[in-house]
């Protein structure tokens, strides 16, 4: 393989390193370590901090593989026009949320055209527990067995949501978020909106897989 690139600043090269060689062959830590001439130990640790960020993925046998944040961009692209549907069939602001550390981040909004709406732009970047995107991006489960996750007044008094996960290579990497006020979201949001929500999700994903 060629030499690696140097900047000087050494974790970063070594990092980049890493994830020079995981896209031209997916490959687990030893592998690593043999390529690069670094340490077992510095290989995992680097590696780990990478899946961490979300710049790798591991896979069942312990390969490596570049993470969820290299399809960022085809993300958001592929959401557009499945979330400006959603907006105009269900009448309600609609996101897409991607966990970062232990926030999440909008990078897809389109809102309600009604004067009271619950609005998210994006860049927005909220603590990852509140909320019903929130709780799709820490893997929680709907008790009830449904596919999507709902939740009233977690975020701001008034407003609710209802949230469905988007998911590649078996990892959630994003949720779809529709929110409103709770006024609007009777009997509850994953009873009036949560099988569009879900819907919304799968098209994104399968635009992923295509």
């Amino acid at each position: 393989m060629p030499e690696p690139f140097t900047t000087g600043v050494g974790v970063l090269d070594r990092s980049v390193a890493i994830l020079d060689c995981v896209e031209r062959q997916p490959m687990g830590t030893s592998e690593l370590a043999r390529t690069l001439g670094l340490t077992v130990s510095t290989a995992h640790r680097l590696a780990s901090a990478l899946v961490a960020h979300g710049l790798l993925r591991r896979d069942a046998s312990g390969c490596f593989h570049l993470g969820s944040r290299f399809a960022t961009s085809a993300l958001a692209e592929a959401a557009r026009p499945v979330l400006a549907e959603l907006c105009a069939t269900a009448g309600e602001s609609v996101q897409l949320w991607v966990r970062r550390a232990d926030h999440r981040l909008c990078v897809v909004s389109v809102e309600s055209p009604e004067e009271l709406r619950a609005s998210q732009p994006v860049g927005t970047l909220n603590p990852l527990p509140h909320g019903s995107s929130g709780q799709v991006l820490l893997g929680e489960r709907n008790p009830d067995g449904y596919d999507w996750v709902e939740s009233m007044q977690a975020r701001a008094p008034g407003v609710g949501s209802v949230s469905a996960p988007v998911r590649l290579h078996g990892d959630t990497i994003a949720a779809v978020c529709l929110s409103a006020p709770i006024q609007r979201l009777q009997p509850s949001p994953g009873q009036r909106f949560g099988a569009q929500v879900v819907a919304a999700a799968a098209r994104i994903q399968s635009a992923l897989d295509s």
